[in-house]
Order: C-alpha cells, then sequence, then structure tokens
C-alpha cells in the first residue's frame, strides 16, 4: 500500500520528469514484490543519488536541504541533543535561534520524533533535511570523537586520581602513564577534533583545579574541553614525547614538532611550551602541508595593490618583505607570490620552519636548530647553489639579516618576512637588529604589511546604512547607494555571521624619495606620513574598502586594526 510520502514522491518525479514513466512503473512493481521503499530502490538501482533524492524530498515538504558535508555545528548546540537520541532517531542539532532550534533529520514529516524532540530541547523545532549518509558522518564526526573525548577523560579521571603526586616525584612513572593507551587516544583525538573543525591552533593551558584545552578557529578562541587537574602532567608528557623535547626540563621553554595523518591529510604540528604558574602552557600549531595551494588573486588584493605587488616580485634582485603579526598569512602570501614567477628557466630556493606546502620546481629546506641548522647556516648553504630567488622564511636576527642583504647585494630576489605592525616599521626593525641605514635603503624594494580578517557569510549578511558622521569619519565619500553590511548568523555560518578569512594589505613600495628618508634615519611614523602623503593607503584604509564591497565588517577592522568601534 502506498503511503503519502511514497505517492508525494511519485507525482514528483513525474511532474519534474525526473524518470521515464516506464521507469516510474518499474519501481512501483519492485516496491511491491522487494518489499521496500522507493527511496532505497531509486538509489540502489543508480537512478538518484542519496544527496539528490533528499533534496527532492525536502523541496517536497517545503523544508531547506543542508548538505552536513559543508557544514560545521557549534559545540554548544550538540549539548542540546544527546548522542543516543541523535543516534537512534538520526538527527542532529544544527543552530538555536531564540528558542527555535533546527534539526537536520531524513522525514521532516515524522511528528513523532519532532515531539521527543521539543520534549528534550524544550524548544519549537525547526526540521530540514539531510541524506542518512551525511547525518551518520556527522554524527560520527561530532559526537563520536567527542564522546570518546569526554569518556576517555572521565574513565582517566577515575583510574588515575592521584596520579598529579606521582608524576611530580618520579620522572619514569609520568612516561608510562602518558604511553598508556587511554593518555594517547585522548591526545590523538583532540588533535584529530582540531583538524576537523578547522583550528588552527590547539592551547593546552593549566589552571588552578584542571587543564582548560582551547582551539583557535578563524582567528577566535573556543573551549573544547577541560581534564581534570590530575590528568594534566600526563597528557602534557605525552605531548613533549611526540614532539621530542626534554620531559625532565620543566623550567625553560622548549620547541618541537611533529606529524600526524587525520582524513588522509598530512599535518605538521608545531609545539611550543612555556613554564607558567600552573605547569607548562603547551601550544600545537597546526599545518595542513597537503593543502591546495592559494594564487594570489585568491588572497583578497585588491586591484591596484595586486598589479604593484606583482610588478615588485619580478624585480631581478632586491628584498621583499611581507609583515604582520603571527598567523596573519606571511606563509601563505609568499608561497603564492613563489607559485607566480615559478618557471624552468629560475633557480628558487628556500629555507622554512616549518616547509608548510611542498612546491613543485622549487629546492625547499627544513631548518632544525639541533643539527646546527638555522635561517643562517642555510642561507650562507643557498648561497653556493647558484640560486636565481631565494626565500626565508623569516628573518630573526641580525646575521640572517646581513646575509639577505648580501644575497640581494649580489643580484638575488629574496623574500623573506618580519614581525612588525605595519609595512613602515619593518624599517625600524631592520634598523633595531643592527643593520646600517644606507644599506636597507640599497635592498629592501617592497614591504607589504597584512592582516587576516573574517569575511561575511554571503547567506545572511545584513545591510545597513551607516551613520553619515561615521562615513565622513572614515574618509569615504558619502553617497545615497552606499551600503555597509554586519553579520547575522544563520545555519550556513553556525550562528557567527561569517566564513572564511581574507587578506588585508597595505604595500610600500621604496622610492628614491622613501630611501632619502632611511638614509636620514627617519622615524617609520614619518615615513607613513610622507607614503600618505603619496596615495599610499594603510591596512585600516584597504579594510574600509572591503567593507564597502560586502566582504566583511566594520567591527572586524576595527578589531585587526585594535581600534575602537565607532
Amino acid at each position: 500500500m502506498k503511503t503519502a510520502r511514497h505517492k508525494a514522491l511519485l507525482n514528483y518525479l513525474k511532474d519534474h520528469k525526473i524518470l521515464p514513466e516506464e521507469k516510474i512503473q518499474e519501481l512501483v512493481k519492485a516496491t511491491e514484490i522487494e518489499q521496500t521503499s522507493m527511496e532505497v530502490l531509486l538509489v540502489k538501482k543508480g537512478y538518484l543519488t542519496e544527496e539528490t533524492l533528499y533534496s527532492i524530498l525536502a523541496d517536497i515538504n517545503k523544508v531547506p536541504y543542508v548538505d552536513l558535508a559543508n557544514y560545521r555545528i557549534d559545540r554548544d548546540i550538540l549539548e542540546l541533543i544527546p548522542y543516543e537520541l541523535a543516534r537512534k532517531h538520526h538527527v542532529i542539532p544544527l543552530f538555536k535561534i531564540q528558542n527555535v532550534l533546527t534539526v537536520a533529520m531524513t522525514d521532516p514529516a515524522d511528528i513523532v520524533i519532532i515531539d521527543i524532540l521539543r520534549e528534550r530541547t524544550s524548544c519549537d523545532i525547526d526540521p530540514c533535511v539531510s541524506s542518512p549518509k551525511l547525518i551518520s558522518k556527522a554524527i560520527q564526526e561530532y559526537y563520536q570523537s567527542r564522546q570518546t573525548i569526554n569518556h576517555l577523560i572521565g574513565t582517566l579521571d577515575k583510574e588515575m586520581t592521584g596520579v598529579d603526586q606521582i608524576v611530580k616525584t618520579d620522572e619514569t612513572e609520568t612516561v608510562q602513564l602518558a604511553d598508556e593507551a587511554p593518555i594517547v587516544k585522548l591526545v590523538n583525538m583532540t588533535v584529530t577534533q582540531a583538524v576537523q573543525e578547522g583550528a588552527s591552533d590547539i592551547h593546552f593551558e593549566p589552571d588552578k583545579e584542571f587543564l582548560r584545552v582551547r582551539f583557535r578557529i578563524g582567528g577566535i578562541m573556543r573551549e573544547a574541553a577541560t581534564p581534570p587537574k590530575h590528568l594534566q602532567s600526563p597528557i602534557l608528557t605525552r605531548l613533549k614525547v611526540m614532539s621530542d623535547m626534554d620531559i625532565s626540563e620543566t623550567r625553560v621553554p622548549q620547541d618541537g614538532r611533529f606529524h600526524i595523518e587525520v582524513d588522509h591529510r598530512q599535518i605538521d604540528i608545531r609545539v611550543s611550551s612555556v613554564p607558567t604558574t600552573y605547569g607548562e602552557n603547551i601550544v600545537l600549531r597546526l599545518l595542513d602541508v597537503s593543502g591546495v595551494m592559494i594564487g594570489l588573486e585568491g588572497l583578497g588584493f585588491r586591484k591596484n595593490i595586486l598589479k604593484r605587488f606583482e610588478k615588485a616580485i619580478r624585480m631581478p634582485h632586491g628584498i621583499i618583505l611581507v609583515t604582520g603579526p603571527t598567523g596573519c598569512g606571511k606563509t601563505t602570501t609568499l608561497y603564492a607570490a613563489l607559485q607566480t614567477i615559478n618557471s624552468k628557466d629560475k633557480n628558487i630556493v628556500t629555507i622554512e620552519d616549518p616547509v608548510e606546502y611542498r612546491l613543485e620546481l622549487i629546492r625547499q629546506i627544513q631548518v632544525h636548530p639541533k643539527a646546527g641548522l638555522t635561517f643562517a647556516t642555510g642561507l650562507r648553504s643557498i648561497m653556493r647553489q647558484d640560486p636565481d630567488i631565494i626565500m626565508v622564511g623569516e628573518i630573526r636576527d641580525v646575521e640572517t639579516a646581513r646575509l639577505a642583504i648580501q644575497a640581494a647585494l649580489t643580484g638575488h630576489l629574496v623574500f623573506s618576512t618580519l614581525h612588525t605592525n605595519d609595512a613602515p616599521s619593518a624599517v625600524i626593525r631592520l634598523k633595531d637588529m643592527g643593520i646600517e641605514p644606507f644599506l636597507i635603503a640599497s635592498t629592501v624594494r617592497s614591504i607589504l604589511g597584512q592582516r587576516l580578517v573574517r569575511k561575511l557569510c554571503e547567506h545572511c549578511k545584513e545591510a545597513y546604512t551607516p551613520n553619515p558622521e561615521l562615513v565622513n569619519s572614515l574618509g569615504i565619500t558619502p553617497g545615497d547607494d552606499l551600503v555597509f553590511y554586519r553579520e547575522k548568523g544563520c545555519e550556513f555560518c553556525h550562528q557567527s555571521g561569517y566564513q572564511g578569512r581574507i587578506g588585508l594589505f597595505e604595500l610600500m613600495s621604496v622610492s628614491q624619495e622613501i630611501q632619502d628618508l632611511i638614509v636620514r634615519d627617519t622615524s617609520a611614523q614619518d615615513i607613513k606620513k610622507w607614503a600618505q602623503s603619496r596615495a599610499y593607503e594603510d591596512i585600516k584604509q584597504d579594510g574600509i574598502q572591503k567593507v564597502c564591497q560586502g566582504l566583511t565588517s566594520l567591527s572586524e577592522i576595527y578589531r585587526v586594526t585594535e581600534e575602537e568601534a565607532v
């Protein structure tokens, strides 16, 4: 006997001419013979993919279809529907607005399940549709990894009470506990979860009564777990063992690294530990070495800046610097620049810490300080390799700076990075290292300053007309058609209002006039003022242009330029 769902699906297939009449009749007979649903047969016989079928069912029921493969769910939302309930009824919560909880399910017309969820969550339920395969995968990804982590923490909490007293007195015992399966699994699961959620960093932060674990996602810190205090030592020791650090030393900072594979992706992890009041604070930087390279066009350059930067990176010799704080995408920009100019008629060599992406045709060297391979020693060796272009991952000291300048003076094009707040400050940074002003002026050709801001979600960004006084204060010409956008929040961006990130840039070309200012030992502020008098735009101004284009919000620009929002 045909159900209402069955009839509605048949009518849809006929009305939209998705299948010919003869195929539909075959399906009707097959459902009676095999005593199975039409949905199963449509996928089994290859007439429709599971995703297409359930998008049709969503259309029939006048509800949205959600592709969970490209969706991220906030951790707090998962608390509303427990794992066992989600698994039993094959549902997963997506987001909540006021008292309305949106839930992905395979049958949005199943009022029994909706009533159960309403009673359990004390929320009104707004159903949407996703395929069984995607819901199963999402439950496994979000619940089971988190369930496993919480279960491991709970198990270890019971079994290892008092461990903190043991590990303080017996280093051997610490290593043994750190190598036990539950601790190993707990650390691995935490790293895996961070990678799957798109984190760039994992912070293990000792507190007075527990170990706080936080992920940095999209530039924002989010709490992930809080293992009890007596699990702190074995967890941190496990991280130090994996990173090849000295586990007996807890009083001085250390650095290490290790690799892990997650979902067939190679993740390179840089590890840093520093002693704090309540124990060693350990931060992991996650780098997807199998990730797809982005070209210069995809970084967010405006056309006028991109044109000037492309001209700079094609110079025959000199130094091109990219500046900004840690995590602002400097290395990604340099990789994109190298990809732009890479060719078989050039010999390009890099020295990096670490090698983040593998580049075809380019010889890449990994810094190894313990073996005596630093940026400075590596750069000396590179000079004997007949290079045309050299990339130095970072200029950290006067020795590396002098070698880079020597390379530029002898006809090489050198790319590198510096940690400064803006492009003009790079000049002062080099001076503070001990580099003579005339050497800076004669070798540095262009300095690119950059930041990263979150992009507004295209699905929910909200238009508004800015206050005229604000518009004037930003140096924008007012107009009737001037519209700004701000974050709102929806199912596609997990209520954050943002999806992805984009770069803000300022490019200072070192002209003859700026060279004269550098030689005269002029301050960074005076150099910036002179450049602005010649139409130089700083990072904030680039950001304002992107606000006008609807790419990001004004609050994001103020956040990264460290100014108060108006």
